[in-house]
């Protein structure tokens, strides 16, 4: 954030609320000013006008965190609502044939931002959680949406280092990019221990009707012990990204 930016009102209170996430779902007042720069008697003020709103929520220790009125607000926004909507009823359905971890993300410039998430207490425990975000390249939804990406995402993450998560992750721009054209090809990929050695992902695109812009990614998340069966996934998964997107594709019509 700029230094401009952060010095307006605005910017303060945007600074505040971007100091929690998954990894700092509670602070103390002190280390909300520690994380934002702010001094304590400016981010004081700050937490008690989001506490007075509803967005922040103090706790019996005297720790801050989110608060509901923020997360009704943020859930109902538009673009993760209506796929969310459309997709959910198919992501049961999958669950239901599969018993495995289904997850639905979109991508945000490089990042990618999971926004759906259907589980169960059989399924291997995973890394990701509604409203996390990784780089766009490192898991096998993500590399669906960047394989579909604008030119300039595409080059500006093939261009940039690599983290390997695994032993096994692809970071090498050269064959990242080949993957990349095989992604388009086959529009199913699976992705083999890339993010974590217990898990294999498969995952596929979802589209605005069946031609339209790809909007998101739906995957199927299993235990590594259980890869042999990846392959067998690619039906159910891809049976259950066209429905989605046929359903996105009438609601789009549906609005025009």
């Amino acid at each position: 954030m700029s230094t401009t930016r952060s010095s307006t009102a605005a910017g303060k209170v945007l600074k505040v609320l971007s100091a929690f996430d998954r990894e700092h779902p509670s602070q103390t007042l002190s280390q909300i000013a520690q994380r934002t720069g702010l001094a304590l008697s400016t981010t004081h003020r700050v937490v008690a006008e989001l506490a007075e709103w509803g967005a922040l929520e103090r706790d019996e220790d005297g720790s801050w965190h989110v608060g509901l009125r923020l997360w009704e607000i943020t859930s109902g926004c538009p673009r993760t609502q209506i796929l969310r909507d459309a997709a959910l009823p198919f992501m049961q359905d999958l669950y239901e044939a599969t018993h495995e971890n289904i997850q639905l993300a979109v991508r945000e410039g490089t990042e990618l931002v999971f926004v759906e998430r259907i589980t169960g207490h059989r399924s291997v425990q995973l890394l990701t959680a509604v409203g996390t975000r990784f780089p766009v390249g490192s898991t096998g939804m993500g590399r669906v949406l960047l394989a579909h990406a604008p030119r300039d995402i595409q080059e500006e993450v093939l261009e940039s280092p690599l983290r390997a998560w695994t032993p096994h992750t692809v970071t090498d721009p050269k064959t990242l990019r080949a993957q990349l054209d095989r992604i388009r090809r086959e529009q199913v990929f699976i992705s083999d221990r890339q993010l974590s050695e217990d898990t294999v992902a498969v995952a596929a695109p979802v589209r605005i009707g069946r031609t339209g812009p790809v909007s998101a990614a739906l995957g199927i998340v299993v235990a590594a012990s259980g890869a042999s069966n990846a392959r067998g996934l690619r039906e159910p998964l891809l049976r259950a990204a066209h429905g989605i997107s046929d359903e996105l594709g009438r609601r789009a019509h549906a609005t025009v």
